[in-house]
């Protein structure tokens, strides 16, 4: 019997780490809402359907730890949060775009 351990080829340490932040849950979707420009959260909560404010806000936080979203306060009157892309979650952009190519000629929708 071959030892097929040999086949398979271990995973890439940046696609790993990429992943840690890119896999969780809606990471992906809010990125790409944000691609169209600065939103509040309200606006991101309504782009993002199914989201809840808990998980919405864990995700910014998560999201700006790593440096792809920034958090701006204008103290206004009135007082407003806007969350924005960073030149790092720019450079997002066009792999989501190219993920949701292939997801869109290779993957089929589950039925809603």
């Amino acid at each position: 019997m071959a030892d097929h351990d040999a086949e398979f080829r271990a995973c890439d340490a940046a696609v790993t780490l990429a992943f840690s932040v890119l896999g969780k849950r809606w990471n992906g979707m809010i990125v790409s809402s944000l691609g169209g420009g600065p939103s509040t959260f309200v606006a991101l909560r309504r782009a993002v359907v199914g989201i809840s404010d808990t998980v919405l806000s864990d995700r910014l936080a998560e999201l700006g730890q790593a440096r792809l979203v920034a958090r701006t306060v204008d103290p206004g009157p009135p007082v407003t949060v806007s969350y924005a892309l960073t030149a790092r979650g720019e450079g997002l952009l066009p792999i989501l775009d190219q993920l949701g190519s292939w997801a869109s000629a290779n993957l089929e929708s589950p039925e809603l």
